[in-house]
């Protein structure tokens, strides 16, 4: 069995769009992704039926408490929670991760030790700098493996001390794709008492997320970037759940996840947020049960992204004066569809622009990647030119973002 992709684009409005003659080609995906015109109709129809806080005595307040409570638990079955208590909500995975760092690193010292990556988005990097700053911890910085751009998951391992309070790392690069095996990482850190705070944002639209397996402390990921509205989810493990102290209003609830979730919550988001993760499991067999749904759907959406990536490094093998950053293997399991570009004779932002011209989306620049411009030596006023492909992407917008690319370079 394999995705329809003809099927699946005609559940995205967006997917269909034309302009001056020309089908908008969406190779945008780490950046955000569309939206499937069910999850556009969930967030309408709350809104429509009324919009009410909860916690009230009348219809549409307990329909507020039943959305919210469905979102919990339907996040609960994406990212393998064993509850749905373990999850909480927010503006986005940044102000999340920020919100978070403020409780975690409430119980650090001066000579404490932090762990980044040279990987992550600087959503998972600034956030502890500020934090260890303001307690006087030591903010150490994992190093990238220089010839393929991934992390040197040994350096990493090598820095974690019993100094070690928290190890904050990335799943997947939202530049190059690449993916880190985390299990190692996590187990060397709890051998010496440290918590591991996980990134899956880009991670979520291309692997099932399995926190129970990993056992990590905490995880974050982004909604919009798997076919949902914005809005930040984060997994907090027990016992953190109950014993973090979080900033927050004095009456506010001081038990689960209500105890992080400051002001009230987007819940017209909520609704649509439900709506997107069905979606992903609607691939899968309908009389399982949620999570084994998106087992199923996740293997399909993998299997066909498998196949862009193959395409796609077949096709940039023959294209002269570009340089991939990252590996160039398609493996499914070493890399998502996400390719970072650059180029001998132009600037990312100038192919960029000309590729916007052809309706053809994708972006340049260093995507908060900072430590990775860094040590890779690039101008991150340049950056890089980041093409990302979802599983609504084809082989033949593939071969139409060659066929634009070359004609540019040329």
């Amino acid at each position: 069995m394999t995705l329809d992709t003809n099927q699946i684009r005609a559940k995205f409005g967006a997917l269909n769009q034309a302009e001056h003659g020309q089908t908008i080609l969406f190779l945008d995906g780490p950046g955000g992704t569309q939206i499937p015109d069910s999850v556009a109709h969930s967030m309408t129809d709350y809104w429509q039926r009324g919009n009410s806080n909860l916690g009230g005595a009348f219809e549409t307040s307990r329909h507020t408490t039943e959305v919210m409570l469905e979102a919990r638990t339907y996040c609960q079955a994406l990212v393998n929670a064993p509850a749905a208590e373990n999850i909480v909500f927010g503006a986005n995975m940044t102000s999340l991760t920020f919100q978070l760092s403020r409780a975690i690193s409430r119980e650090w010292q001066a000579g404490d030790e932090v762990i980044v990556t040279a990987l992550d988005h600087y959503a998972n990097v600034s956030t502890w700098q500020q934090a260890a700053n303001d307690r006087g911890a030591v903010v150490k910085t994992a190093n990238l493996c220089r010839d393929n751009a991934t992390l040197d998951v040994e350096h990493l391992l090598r820095l974690i001390t019993a100094k070690t309070r928290l190890v904050a790392v990335t799943c997947a690069s939202n530049v190059t794709g690449s993916i880190v095996d985390v299990k190692p990482i996590i187990d060397a850190a709890h051998a010496v008492g440290a918590k591991v705070y996980l990134d899956a944002v880009h991670y979520a639209p291309h692997h099932l997320i399995d926190v129970q397996a990993w056992q990590c402390d905490f995880l974050v990921c982004s909604a919009y970037k798997f076919f949902g509205p914005h809005i930040g989810i984060a997994y907090i493990a027990q016992p953190w759940l109950e014993q973090l102290q979080p900033y927050k209003v004095a009456p506010a609830p001081d038990i689960g996840p209500g105890r992080f979730e400051t002001g009230t919550q987007p819940f017209a988001s909520l609704a649509g947020l439900s709506t997107a993760v069905g979606y992903l499991a609607s691939f899968g067999h309908s009389k399982v049960g949620l999570r084994s749904q998106l087992l199923r759907s996740y293997s399909l959406i993998q299997q066909h992204e498998m196949a862009l990536n193959e395409l796609f490094l077949q096709r940039l093998k023959a294209v002269k004066g570009v340089e991939l950053l990252g590996i160039d293997d398609a493996d499914i399991g070493q890399r998502t569809p996400t390719f970072a570009l650059r180029f001998e004779r132009h600037r990312p932002y100038d192919i960029a622009h000309a590729l916007g011209m052809e309706q053809v989306c994708v972006w340049s620049g260093h995507f908060y990647a900072l430590g990775m411009m860094e040590q890779l030596k690039i101008d991150p006023n340049l950056g890089v030119l980041r093409v990302g492909a979802v599983h609504y992407n084809t082989k033949d917008e593939i071969e139409r973002f060659f066929r634009s690319l070359t004609q540019i370079i040329q």
